[in-house]
């Protein structure tokens, strides 16, 4: 036996949502607007289905599904340069938006796309850790990248990540120079999404300044993410 999942997604404008997945490289394989607006899309084996909802809020949608890929850097990357091509950006909030790419503490590397339509979906590939979820870990700083990710990224909330941040970027303990560096881009994410661009400003110019950080996986993460952020910003 061989079965295929094919997501159906709500919108409130399926023009909207086409020329978004054209952009990140999908194509348009069906299209109706009688009797009901309905449209699909396909991009190699994913196929997204969309329908409207007369008064649908995008702003307000809890609707979601998971895209396990072998590749999700490359996929990641597509994305970004069709955003970056068709808009001039990679939008990081607000509807749509291209979250950043990460490992996570339950074995995949991820990111999460939220189209025009409000659908978020989760891109990811596993990464060889272990599936179940971890306990956070004890030292401080790592604790609150931790809690903080999974407040502002798989949560969405922004304004509980963002405490988090900030008792670690003002207390005692003193982050390590790669810990720092995420901190801060992390903190203007999240600024950013509260609509505080002059804190992200600010706080994008510090991570500049902050030197040893080394190479790291996570550290080229955060600062492919502090360059989506600052072109937002610019």
């Amino acid at each position: 036996m061989s079965e295929t999942v094919i997501p159906i997604l709500p919108c409130a404008s399926i023009a909207d949502v086409l020329a978004f997945y054209r952009a990140i490289g999908f194509e348009v394989t069906h299209e109706q607007t009688r009797p009901n607006p309905f449209a699909v899309v396909e991009r190699g084996d994913i196929r997204f289905q969309f329908f409207t909802i007369r008064g649908y809020d995008p702003a307000a949608s809890y609707s979601t599904c998971y895209v396990l890929s072998d590749d999700v850097d490359a996929l990641y990357e597509a994305f970004r340069s069709g955003l970056k091509r068709e808009l001039g950006r990679v939008p990081t909030r607000g509807l749509p938006r291209l979250g950043p790419v990460k490992d996570m503490p339950y074995g995949v590397r991820q990111f999460l796309m939220t189209d025009p339509g409000g659908n978020t979906i989760r891109l990811g590939t596993p990464n060889g850790g272990p599936a179940e979820y971890p306990r956070a870990p004890k030292e401080p700083i790592a604790r609150a990248l931790h809690i903080a990710g999974l407040l502002g990224d798989s949560k969405g909330d922004v304004p509980a990540a963002a405490r988090v941040v900030d008792r670690a970027l003002d207390g005692d303990a003193v982050p390590a120079p790669d810990q720092l560096l995420r901190l801060l881009v992390l903190r203007a994410d999240l600024a950013l999404r509260e609509g505080r661009a002059e804190l992200a400003a600010d706080l994008l110019a510090r991570a500049g300044r902050v030197r040893g950080a080394g190479e790291s996986a996570e550290v080229r993460d955060a600062r492919r993410r502090a360059g989506d952020l600052a072109a937002e910003l610019a």
